[in-house]
């Protein structure tokens, strides 16, 4: 092995990419962004229907409002999360993603390079040492 060389590290910033990259990249901004496109919020139809159902069984007005609140809470703490873990850059290429969904139904091309590039910076946004390299900071 070269004097120097230290492949500890090669696994874990690969697999924080990847991690990143379909939790927020593909499944916050991607997927959000198709589903604003289409019409359909499968998060609003499912708590929708767990609403209902827990208010047949518990017809309290607190509980229905915080499922009205729920999908509000459960945005922010996605966005918290991809800030945490990939900072500004992340929180770029979920946009970038969400930019790249939105468009899907009028151009499959640019929304492919859309999703590319996003999936391009959300790599860079968890790997800090590289992005010191090349900013100097």
């Amino acid at each position: 092995m070269p004097t120097g060389f230290c492949a500890c590290g090669t696994g874990t910033m690969a697999r924080r990419a990847k991690t990143y990259i379909w939790q927020f990249v593909i499944g916050l901004g991607f997927l959000s962004g198709l589903w604003t496109a289409t019409g359909i919020d499968p998060e609003e139809v499912i708590l929708n229907v767990l609403g209902k159902a827990v208010d047949i069984f518990y017809p309290d007005p607190n509980v229905r409002t915080l499922f009205l609140i729920l999908p509000t809470v459960l945005l922010l703490v996605s966005i918290i999360g991809a800030y945490k873990k990939g900072r500004v850059l992340g929180l770029t290429a979920v946009i970038v993603a969400y930019v790249a969904g939105l468009s899907i139904l009028v151009s499959v091309t640019s929304a492919l390079l859309l999703i590319l590039a996003a999936m391009a910076i959300g790599y860079l946004a968890t790997n800090r040492r590289l992005v010191k390299k090349i900013t100097g900071r």
